[in-house]
């Protein structure tokens, strides 16, 4: 298996090289940024494609948007990002597009081995590699639920009109209610956006401003 390597630390750089050749992968090239990393795929089209997602020269997706390059223009090379720090949403950009031959390793994986070459090989053999922290951290983005997403429609309908500044009095007008019925909604919509008791105004506040936010 042919590998190149694109990492702006040369530190980094040269320890997984070593890592990979001692257990039997070529490393053919190694570069420090994005524009070196697209050049030596074209010209020597490796089997796999390890790039840093942070490199010169503003360091914020410069290797992204060359793992995304490279899936395009050489759709024979597998591409293996490695980041630094979990940044879940470059994650799902880069495997929603094209969820095959194309993996994201933290790079503290680096220093095992193990991880480190199961995930070139899979890559390699076309498929698709995700860090177990991305997927953790997308099922804990499930698991916050927002409380707005909680409100029934008529909750809804009266922390509306609380944002047009409508009273309870006018609230009940527009929408044909008791003054109890409303009451009941609004400390029901109180108690989903766990909103403590307080005067009555700030309370109404906290309401409109967790709608709005949504």
């Amino acid at each position: 298996m042919r590998v190149v390597i694109a990492d702006d630390a040369p530190l980094i750089r040269e320890g997984v090289a070593r890592l990979l050749a001692e257990n039997g992968v070529d490393v053919v090239d190694q570069v420090g940024d994005a524009d070196a990393a697209l050049a030596s795929v074209r010209d020597l089209r490796p089997d796999v494609a390890l790039v840093d997602i942070r490199m010169p020269p503003t360091h914020t997706d410069e290797g992204l948007r060359a793992a995304r390059e490279i899936r395009s223009r050489y759709p024979d090379t597998a591409v293996l990002v490695l980041s630094q720090h979990l940044e879940s949403d470059y994650a799902l950009q880069l495997v929603e597009e094209k969820p095959e031959r194309v993996g994201y390793l933290m790079k503290e994986r680096v220093g095992r081995v193990e991880q480190l070459l199961d995930a070139v090989q899979r890559v390699a053999a076309g498929e698709c590699v995700v860090d177990r922290a991305v997927v953790d951290e997308l099922l804990a983005r499930r698991r916050r639920v927002d409380p707005v997403e909680e409100l029934t429609s008529r909750e809804r309908e009266i922390i509306a009109l609380m944002a047009e500044g409508r009273s309870n009095q006018g609230i009940c007008r527009a929408l044909w209610l008791s003054p109890k019925t409303v009451e009941t909604h609004i400390r029901g919509a109180f108690a989903k956006l766990g909103i403590k008791e307080a005067p009555e105004d700030n309370r109404r506040v906290l309401a409109v401003l967790a709608y709005l936010r949504r």
